[in-house]
């Protein structure tokens, strides 16, 4: 098995960094920090980082053809454009206990994200879908933490975070369906929490563990064949990116530290980069 280790790119300090997606027309990695309700565009060509404040939490960006960005927020689903937000579709707004997870857009340009209870308990959480109209369908409930996914054109692979492990289903693209769940991969709870997740130009399954300190490469038969050792304990996603998209970003997070265990991860929240020589794809846009 591969091993390869992490650098820092940006030491952030975020609280939750999560939801990285290389944007190539801007050549920048869009990523957020999901309490302090901030948006982060990262220039790696000068180490720059520019942040926006949005307002609500946010637990997810997407590109959108249109122009500017998909947002999964609090209150739903989102548009962000030169400064402009707007609500596109709401999501559970009567829940004050709930909010919006981890995103992203479908290879035929339906952005989507899920929901999970703010003290992460089991069965509170949902998928949904948005379409290019702006409507949205609830595809999944009883979750716990609606997390990673990414697709091929006829398989759709979803993570929720504390059933452990990694699901696949059958993917209809042009109707947008998913069916025939099944488990691919099995995470112990010993060796932490599935979380974020890309898929390279391969079709392998590169996973952020939480508490886990790596990224995992697993094959689509769930065999694990490569892995990114990082200096923090909660990497939390990751995709490829730069102009040959085969730099790794992996976001992390330092909220659930005690005081000794941050003093011990002086990085947690840091953003960091991996060359692990292989590329990913290009992220797909969000058609509404």
């Amino acid at each position: 098995m591969q091993v390869f280790h992490a650098d820092v790119a940006l030491d952030s300090r975020a609280v939750t960094g999560e939801g990285a997606v290389w944007d190539f027309r801007s050549a920048r990695l869009m990523w957020v920090d999901i309490p302090a309700g901030e948006l982060h565009e990262f220039d790696p060509s000068t180490g720059t980082d520019t942040t926006t404040l949005i307002g609500q939490t946010v637990g997810a960006v997407g590109l959108r053809a249109s122009g500017g960005h998909v947002l999964a927020v609090r209150d739903g689903f989102a548009a962000f454009d030169r400064g402009r937000f707007s609500i596109l579709a709401p999501v559970e707004q009567d829940r004050a206990d709930m909010r919006m997870n981890d995103g992203k857009v479908d290879p035929a340009g339906r952005f989507w994200a899920g929901t999970m209870a703010l003290d992460s308990r089991s069965g509170a959480g949902s998928l949904y879908r948005l379409d290019a109209a702006h409507r949205v369908e609830r595809m999944l409930a009883g979750l716990s933490i609606s997390n990673g996914m990414d697709w091929t054109d006829s398989q759709m692979y979803f993570i929720d975070s504390l059933a452990g492990g990694i699901d696949a289903f059958d993917f209809e693209r042009s109707r947008g369906a998913i069916a025939n769940r099944r488990r691919i991969v099995e995470i112990p709870p010993a060796l932490g929490v599935a979380d974020g997740m890309t898929l390279d130009a391969d079709g392998m399954l590169w996973v952020a563990i939480w508490d886990g300190s790596v990224v995992r490469r697993y094959r689509p038969d769930g065999r694990l064949d490569a892995q990114v050792r990082l200096p923090v304990s909660q990497p939390t996603s990751c995709a490829f990116g730069d102009a040959d998209l085969r730099t790794l970003y992996i976001t992390s997070a330092r909220d659930e530290l005690t005081a000794e265990e941050a003093a011990a991860e002086p990085h947690a929240g840091a953003l960091f980069a991996c060359r692990p020589g292989v590329g990913g794809r290009r992220a797909g846009e969000y058609a509404g």
